[in-house]
């Protein structure tokens, strides 16, 4: 494929991204309240209809990781378009609590056909090891799911409900994501001749790359556990020191910019550092950034900007650090395989946060984040040794 035709799919994909990145992460940071109230359902039932659909996510990430190297992404991300559809009708229309929450297994399926590492996968098939730049362009455009789908979803609610919002975006899916999908992402290149025998999904590690695969998939889930966290429970932990409701909110809001800022860095200098160096100043930032919110020093917003910023450059590295190790070839398949532990963490991480928030409190947690945090700088330096 010629680097000109590169564009069409990354801007492609990119819609993509957006859409079903604000259909289904950050549906509930919008809908969750009204959906609620509407209904009567706890909110903390309504809430763990995401956490269910993560589960689901990571369970099904390793097929989907290999299916992609066998076959290319194309008919994973249409599929991933039409499940989000109709799990997005199934919420839209559900009657009851346990209906809704058969919408958010069908949801989760979509997750782990259509979020960022199943892209991740369909760019390294299409480009081999040329897939860096367009995965990191790819985040990029990731990172403005909140930024569109947040104000459409708020507008969307006082139009037409939380119920009509959901069905809404079930309309987008199909009238936007699967045409895109359909029309732009190209078929796969045939494997190379030296692709070994037997199924891309039948990979084999030796012993260092074992170690390195497992080192990934540490960082993956401690950075996994540390997002959902902070993303769920930053306000109350605001909170807890002293900080209004409203500075709170303003302060959550320089994540978003820190994030796109820090991934504008990282695409400027086009490749010129190994992606273990992005991984690394990834969960320095981010540590730095959750310390000194546990240490209660007055810099809330730099604080966060240095969080954001780490995060930002996180969700490059999870594209970039396993092609950058394993090699085009097993890239899909490990990228799945990968992909299972950060999710469970993401699905499994708020419950934590919120025992210890109720049983240690807001210093607990903040020293719990800390730890893991500190934790997975140590994860990210050992990867050098075995790289």
């Amino acid at each position: 494929m010629t680097p000109v035709r590169r564009w069409p799919v990354i801007s492609a994909l990119g819609v993509v991204q957006i859409l079903t990145w604000g259909s289904s992460f950050y549906l509930l940071s919008v809908l969750a309240t009204p959906m609620s109230k509407d209904t009567g359902w706890p909110l903390g039932w309504v809430i763990g209809g995401l956490s269910l659909g993560l589960l689901v996510a990571g369970l099904v990430s390793p097929r989907v990781g290999a299916f992609i190297g066998e076959h290319g992404g194309r008919p994973v991300l249409a599929f991933a378009a039409v499940v989000l559809a109709l799990g997005l009708g199934v919420l839209g229309l559900a009657p009851n609590l346990p209906t809704y929450l058969v919408g958010w297994l069908l949801v989760g399926l979509g997750m782990g056909t259509g979020l960022y590492d199943p892209a991740f996968a369909t760019l390294g098939r299409l480009y081999g090891a040329e897939a860096r730049p367009a995965i990191t362009t790819l985040t990029l455009w990731g990172g403005f799911a909140s930024t569109v789908c947040w104000p459409l979803s708020a507008f969307l609610i006082e139009r037409v409900g939380w119920r009509g919002t959901c069905l809404a975006y079930a309309g987008l899916h199909l009238a936007v994501t699967l045409p895109l999908v359909l029309l732009v992402i190209p078929h796969p290149p045939a494997h190379g001749p030296a692709r070994s025998e037997g199924p891309v999904s039948a990979v084999r590690l030796d012993a260092r790359e074992r170690r390195a695969f497992l080192l990934m998939a540490g960082v993956l889930t401690l950075g996994g556990t540390v997002m959902a966290m902070v993303s769920v429970h930053l306000i109350t932990l605001l909170q807890a020191r002293g900080v209004a409701l409203t500075s709170a909110v303003a302060y959550g809001a320089l994540i978003g910019p820190s994030q796109v800022g820090a991934r504008i860095v990282e695409m400027a200098g086009k490749g010129r550092h190994h992606p273990l160096w992005t991984l690394t100043a990834a969960m320095v930032l981010v540590a730095i950034g959750v310390a000194m919110l546990a240490a209660g020093l007055p810099v809330v917003g730099l604080s966060l900007v240095l969080y954001g910023a780490g995060n930002g450059i996180y969700s490059i590295a999870r594209g970039t650090v396993p092609l950058a190790l394993f090699g085009p070839e097993r890239y899909a398949p490990l990228v799945g395989r990968l992909a299972r532990p950060g999710l469970v963490a993401q699905a499994l991480a708020p419950s934590l946060g919120a025992v210890v928030l109720t049983q240690a409190g807001a210093d607990a947690t903040y020293a719990l984040l800390t730890v893991l945090a500190l934790a997975n700088v140590a994860l990210a330096v050992s990867l050098w040794r075995v790289r």
